[in-house]
């Protein structure tokens, strides 16, 4: 069976299972832990024979019940009806409060499939497999195929759209990267795991590794962090899938705010897409009882500014990260490009202390999440200097006269091709601009620092390029393409609007 037919099937599912309540990213969540069960119960049987054990049932204190039946694939598909429901419950519930990689998949679990029937279906459908016979690049593609779909079908301002990042954009940026073997890789904010897993692809392809090599790759070479514990749930499977990580060993994913403390982690490279929204916040009640949101900032002494804004604290934060020849490629907002302020003050900072040498500027209608107006920065880290390590940064403009959007028309890698090879990536010497006086419509062009910084707020906001939409009637985008881009520019406008009524509430 194709890895696309068992998509297919596995989510086919997913449209019964939704007439009896359960939505796609609880659906998702059910595949998951079924799913590691299955992939447990084949490694402790021959050629594996891991011999990983499995708790007993336990009672609500956590403690094994003396009697119970053990926490595992094979007693749990043996079950049928009342019993097939009871028993699964029981053993989320048990599973949950387990050490190392088994306790991180069930952190919170439960049973979201009431109908035993419907339960047993999906347990049948994992168990036509043998999944660890696979190689891990078709169960990745599985994976990576649910993990999709069900962005897709979650998009909006929350569900599952808004952790997941386009996997034609990851791979741009690994290939403009390109992440040498042992070498550290993080990401301070994970979701399921995009970044690793195109980075992981991307050193098996690129190089020979020896024994060492290949045991770093798969043990020591990735480090994140998640604080949502359904996506963190989802990106220690995709991990494991692909054969990063050991079931019994500590999870390389922790559940912690990366951004409350320097944690002293110092990595190769960073590849990130922190999650969207503009303030941090917490939410308290007042003395009247009533919950309501307060704008939090973190007081960092390794950041250069204290401020609210999510982005300009991941930027700071994954800045603090790098080792002195760390290199970092992050997704971030069009406000991080010019607020002022903080903002202002980090962007001086940034171009001072690091080698901003790059800046992609990417379309609108490419994310799940609608409303986004996103840039991808390219930076080195340098050691301390009294002159500003930035000399020049490239911009490549992939907004201006672009349509995509993430169903009808998505954005693909090919589409990009052209970025990644002026990028010149490991040969920076040889970039040359495609923009000129004579060819005013190049989307590659060089600034100077001189330029920046004599920029109104050293705003790094900058186009070039000519709307097209605005002198050229006959040459306009499909309706549904410009009702995309009207929906994407008043979700950007809302969120903006909403950030300003928080603070002028508080």
């Amino acid at each position: 069976m194709t890895d696309s037919t068992i998509i297919s099937k596995i989510w086919n599912l997913a449209s019964v299972l939704r007439d009896d309540g359960v939505g796609y990213g609880d659906y998702l969540e059910q595949i998951t832990y079924l799913l590691f069960l299955k992939m447990a119960e084949e490694l402790n049987k021959p050629p594996y024979s891991k011999g990983l054990t499995f708790p007993r049932l336990k009672d609500v204190e956590g403690k094994e019940l003396p009697d119970g039946e053990v926490c595992d694939w094979e007693t749990l598909s043996s079950k049928r009806g009342a019993e097939l429901e009871a028993f699964y419950s029981q053993l989320l519930r048990s599973l949950s409060t387990e050490k190392g990689m088994l306790g991180q998949i069930f952190t919170k679990s439960q049973n979201k499939i009431q109908d035993p029937s419907k339960l047993l279906k999906v347990i049948d459908l994992i168990n036509q497999e043998n999944w660890n016979l696979m190689g891990a690049d078709i169960k990745g593609r599985i994976y990576e195929g649910l993990l999709e779909k069900n962005a897709m079908d979650s998009s909006g301002s929350s569900g599952a759209g808004q952790y997941f990042t386009p996997r034609a954009l990851i791979r741009t940026m690994v290939d403009c990267v390109q992440p040498k073997p042992m070498k550290t890789i993080a990401d301070p904010a994970c979701g399921t795991g995009g970044f690793f897993l195109a980075a992981y692809d991307w050193i098996a392809a690129h190089h020979s590794l020896d024994p060492e090599a290949k045991a770093f790759l798969k043990n020591r070479t990735f480090y994140g962090n998640e604080i949502v514990a359904n996506t963190r749930r989802m990106c220690l499977m995709n991990m494991f899938l692909h054969n990063i990580g050991e079931m019994e060993g500590e999870p390389p994913i922790k559940s912690a705010d990366a951004l409350i403390a320097d944690d002293g982690l110092r990595v190769d490279y960073v590849l990130a897409n922190p999650p969207f929204g503009k303030k941090s916040s917490m939410t308290i009640t007042n003395e009247a009882g009533e919950a309501e949101k307060q704008d939090m900032s973190y007081n960092r002494q390794d950041f250069w500014e204290s401020t609210s804004n999510k982005q300009l604290n991941f930027l700071q934060h994954i800045k603090s990260m790098l080792k002195v020849t760390g290199e970092a490629a992050v997704v971030l907002p069009d406000n991080v490009l010019f607020e002022d302020g903080a903002g202002e003050e980090i962007r001086k900072q940034l171009m001072q202390t690091t080698e901003l040498h790059t800046i992609l500027r990417l379309p609108t209608g490419i994310f799940y999440a609608q409303g986004v107006k996103a840039n991808v920065l390219f930076f080195r880290n340098k050691p301390a200097s009294k002159t500003a390590w930035t000399k020049d940064v490239w911009f490549y403009d992939y907004r201006t006269n672009i349509h995509h959007t993430p169903k009808k028309s998505p954005m693909t890698r090919a589409h990009l091709d052209e970025f990644v090879a002026l990028y010149q990536p490991g040969h920076p010497e040889k970039r040359r601009e495609t923009w000129s006086e004579e060819n005013p419509e190049g989307r590659w062009r060089k600034f100077t620092y001189d330029e920046i910084r004599a920029r109104d707020k050293t705003s790094l906001d900058i186009f070039w390029l000519k709307d097209q939409s605005l002198t050229d009637l006959d040459n306009l985008p499909d309706p549904d393409v410009l009702a995309n881009e009207i929906v994407e520019n008043l979700e950007a406008g809302l969120a903006s609007f909403r950030d300003v009524a928080g603070v002028l509430e508080a």
